[in-house]
């Protein structure tokens, strides 16, 4: 079996090599080529995309060959079952299509999809599906209802996975290459011979091609070839599984797709939560956003050729399991992936951080939150200035701001300077402050970030305005801020303006004609 793996790679690398250099001139000559049309594309001139073409020729060929082999030595006959080789080729040549025509023509989101799902669906009826998931569910076994969809959902994934991180040159055929060598190793241990012969055919076509797709690429791999490589990635997965021990069968493949998966899982997320649609294209993959931290177009395809590796290399871990190996294996890979993500820089998850850090802070916020609200309730019943002052105080003093100020007008007849000065500011009008003590006072300098609340009465009159600000700092506002933007200063305001109605001084005529100031009752 040596001799023909080693042979019927040479021979796909051969024939993809020689078969690439048609394919590009012929593709150059009938115009199909890529143009780059839109700001998230990083080629400056056009190129055929019909790589994939190559590869299914060279992959197919070796196929063929070495079916012919088995039907005249009685040792592979035995090893490569055509009838289980159709069952697995059949559904691949209908997604290849697929991608041809999505080269050559364009194909909306559904019918891709649609497609994908009629092949997903005619490999799980011919017997390769998810039947059972025993790291989750024990030896359960799932009825069709359940495992076709399983089965689909999976197709789908690692197919369109792989087409999604196809957006620099040779990344997703690279990507690929590691993945298929996993399949092959796992296909070894798991005594699988064809899913063996399939994936090291795959891995032979996938490097022979690579000599033209890697950076500067003078072609691409197209949906063609990302779908055909990913399906068929995806279909053998599901064969190798159906021999292998419960951890090989269930845990190697996601791992070893890691990087596709990662790509596919954290553009759905962000996309999510930023309210786009799932489907739009962008520039913030992976890829985009290591050539934003300044690294070349080669450098950034060999760091996720890395990737890729440290991928596989951890899935091969788990060939000789133990009790702690998995364990460790998804300890790593999710730190990895926490830190990546981090260093990535992905405002989406920034504020997804932000979010949950205010989660955990929310007693914090209920606190804070119940200072204003009974300042609220207190000044719709505050019997005089001084009171009012006091309230504010109280509740400034226990959240997160660092200083109030607070200007009131008045009118004929209320407070006047002579009667308090000490409650009037230089400007003439009446004042009141607070400032925390471990900030610099008002006349000093300081970086702080202001918010000017209007005092406008139920009635509409102008009380004056208050100013509440905040030293710049990167601890969290914790605080409900529409509280102090909606019912807060109207509030104030209607406490201000009947206050100092009460302590107004009315006007009376004396005996002599004469105007003198009278308290009110």
């Amino acid at each position: 079996m040596t001799a023909l793996y080693f042979g019927s790679f040479s021979l796909a690398l051969l024939a993809t090599f020689v078969l690439t250099k048609y394919v590009r001139d012929y593709a150059l000559a009938r115009g199909w080529v890529a143009t780059p049309a839109s700001g998230r594309h990083l080629h400056t001139s056009p190129i055929p995309r019909l790589g994939g073409v190559a590869i299914f020729l060279g992959f197919i060929i070796t196929v063929a060959v070495a079916s012919v082999l088995g039907t005249h030595s009685s040792v592979l006959s035995e090893k490569i079952s055509l009838p289980k080789l159709a069952t697995l080729l059949g559904p691949a040549l209908i997604v290849f299509l697929l991608g041809v025509y999505d080269d050559l023509r364009g194909a909306a989101p559904w019918l891709k999809f649609t497609t994908q799902g009629i092949a997903a669906t005619l490999l799980f009826f011919c017997g390769l599906g998810i039947l059972d998931l025993p790291l989750l569910f024990g030896s359960r076994h799932f009825s069709w209802l359940v495992g076709l969809p399983l089965t689909i959902i999976w197709v789908l994934g690692i197919t369109n996975a792989f087409n999604l991180i196809d957006g620099l040159d040779g990344l997703a055929a690279g990507s690929a290459l590691f993945s298929t060598l996993v399949v092959f190793v796992v296909s070894l241990v798991s005594h699988s011979w064809l899913v063996a012969l399939l994936t090291i055919a795959l891995a032979g076509a996938i490097l022979g091609f690579l000599r033209f797709n890697f950076n500067p690429a003078t072609i691409f791999l197209g949906d063609c070839g990302s779908l055909f490589i990913g399906f068929l990635l995806s279909a053998l997965s599901l064969e190798s599984a159906t021999k292998a021990p419960t951890i090989i069968a269930v845990a190697i493949p996601v791992v070893s797709f890691g990087l596709p998966i990662l790509e596919t899982a954290i553009s759905i997320l962000r996309r999510l939560i930023s309210g786009r649609p799932v489907f739009t294209a962008d520039r913030e993959h992976i890829h985009h956003k290591l050539l934003e931290r300044g690294l070349s177009h080669r450098q950034v395809v060999i760091v996720l050729y890395a990737v890729s590796a440290l991928f596989g290399l951890l899935s091969l871990f788990l060939l000789w399991p133990t009790g702690s190996t998995l364990g460790l294996v998804l300890a790593v890979l999710g730190t990895g992936v926490w830190l990546g993500v981090q260093h990535l820089g992905y405002l989406e998850f920034g504020e997804l951080r932000r979010v949950a850090q205010r989660t955990i802070e929310q007693p914090r916020i209920f606190v804070n939150n119940l200072a204003i609200r009974r300042a609220i309730a207190e000044l719709r019943v505050a019997r005089d200035y001084d009171q009012i002052c006091r309230i504010l105080v109280a509740a400034f003093e226990t959240n997160d701001f660092d200083r109030f100020e607070l200007q009131v007008h008045t009118y004929a007849g209320e407070f006047s300077s002579r009667s308090r000065p000490e409650l009037f500011g230089e400007e003439g009008e009446l004042f009141c402050s607070w400032n925390r003590a471990s900030v610099p006072g008002p006349r000093e300098i300081a970086p702080m970030w202001r918010l000017n609340l209007d005092l406008i009465t139920s009635g509409n009159h102008n009380r004056g305005a208050m100013t509440i600000s905040r030293s710049y700092t990167s601890r969290t506002l914790q605080l409900d801020i529409n509280l102090l933007t909606s019912e807060f200063p109207g509030t104030l305001a209607d406490a201000l303006d009947r206050v100092l109605r009460l302590e107004a001084v009315p006007l009376a005529m004396t005996a002599d004609g004469a105007f003198a100031a009278t308290r009110p009752n």
